[in-house]
């Protein structure tokens, strides 16, 4: 894309946002990407999360202010930090929002002693954290989720299982979501600390299609003492919401940052690539496609922009404006990488290749943190009601 056409679709940012999203961008590809490269695939990149500290990412996502620590990014600046980030590097992406989605609980609602204890060593990239959340049978139905809280003494002990956990079983720390009421659904859910070195807590890495780390989780009556406990008893599920509120529209974003980054490969292609005696963006065929593609990435980008910024607003609940971004954005985003796969032919299937990475690294998102069904879903619940209050 030309300059002007960049500052013409960012036109709605102000002049330090696009700063912030063109520096995020050029830290991915100059100095992130390298490190990651050299890290494994499925692990933890130790080596990675202290550069994001380093680099200040960390310390936009936890400030200390005062005696205690505070959120210092906006739903709209996190949304720019995740597309720069996935435009140049996406591993460095994932860790930096992994770090924000398993921290938020603790400092939102964690006691001060544990906030103390644990944030100062997330915020400098020397722990790692998890978001424990999904169980076998309980994923998008929170209210199903089984993992038992029982009370032993002031605190309580977690029997069960949680998987497709991300950082898991490496994490250093977990914000875990267990039962403490059976029979109550959402509102018998509490939420814990419980660090990794907690006896009875086990788990296994797994393999997914996704590069980024991953595994189960087993709880064999892990014992949580009081000052772990994050908010009130029976109000875990507030704790997950708000914080899937703030992350759920940057899901998005990092969404649409793979799709700049397979449209940005597909371009420069098809300039250099020649076949028939002439470059491959003469080939209307080919054009036309790639141009229906920047203009739904462009719309769905705006309709992201519009839910963090609905949310910074203080405009709440925002469970509309953020289902739709989360939808536009990872169903364009798969469709672009997948158009830009096809410009490119057989190359890009190598292992190795930009978009073999990237092909892989965008079908999760379509999936966690409600899958694209259950963001029709809630989309749908927001049109019959209104349906109903006219016809009244």
């Amino acid at each position: 894309m030309s300059e002007a056409a960049v500052s013409a679709l960012d036109a709605h940012l102000s002049d330090e946002q696009r700063a912030l999203l063109a520096q995020t961008a050029a830290l991915a590809a100059t100095t992130l990407a390298p490190i990651a490269a050299a890290g494994e695939e499925g692990r933890i990149d130790r080596p990675l999360l202290h550069a994001l500290a380093e680099h200040g990412l960390l310390g936009r996502l936890f400030q200390r202010a005062g005696d205690g620590w505070r959120p210092d990014v906006s739903a709209l600046d996190l949304c720019l930090i995740r597309e720069g980030l996935a435009r140049g590097c996406t591993a460095a992406e994932t860790a930096f929002a992994l770090q924000g989605l398993g921290t938020f609980p603790i400092l939102q609602a964690g006691r001060p002693e544990a906030i103390d204890a644990w944030l100062p060593r997330i915020a400098a990239g020397e722990a790692a954290a998890g978001f424990a959340l999904t169980e076998p049978d309980a994923g998008t139905d929170v209210a199903a989720l089984s993992l038992r809280a029982e009370r032993d003494g002031e605190g309580f002990r977690l029997t069960g299982e949680k998987i497709w956990i991300s950082n898991a079983p490496e994490a250093d720390v977990y914000s875990v979501f267990a039962r403490t009421t059976e029979g109550a659904g959402a509102r018998g859910l509490t939420a814990f600390l419980v660090p990794r070195d907690s006896e009875g807590l086990g788990g296994e890495a797994l393999r997914l299609l996704s590069p980024h780390p991953i595994g189960r989780l087993t709880f064999d009556g892990v014992h949580v003492p009081p000052e772990h406990l994050l908010g009130e008893v029976d109000g875990g599920m507030r704790v997950a919401m708000r914080t899937l509120d703030m992350f759920r529209p940057s899901v998005g974003a990092f969404a649409i940052g793979m799709a700049h980054a397979a449209l940005d490969a597909a371009v420069a292609h098809a300039t250099a690539r020649h076949a028939f005696g002439r470059p491959l963006k003469d080939l209307q065929a080919l054009t036309h496609r790639l141009a229906d593609v920047s203009a739904r990435v462009h719309a769905a980008r705006l309709a992201v922009h519009h839910a963090a910024s609905a949310y910074d607003a203080g405009v709440r609940p925002v469970t509309q404006a953020s289902a739709i971004a989360k939808l536009l954005a990872t169903e364009v985003a798969q469709e672009a990488v997948d158009a830009a796969i096809q410009v490119h032919g057989a190359k890009a299937l190598e292992h190795g290749h930009l978009l073999e990475h990237l092909y892989r690294e965008v079908r999760a998102p379509r999936i966690y943190e409600g899958a694209s069904e259950i963001q029709r879903e809630i989309i749908a619940r927001g049109l019959f009601p209104r349906v109903r209050e006219e016809r009244a």
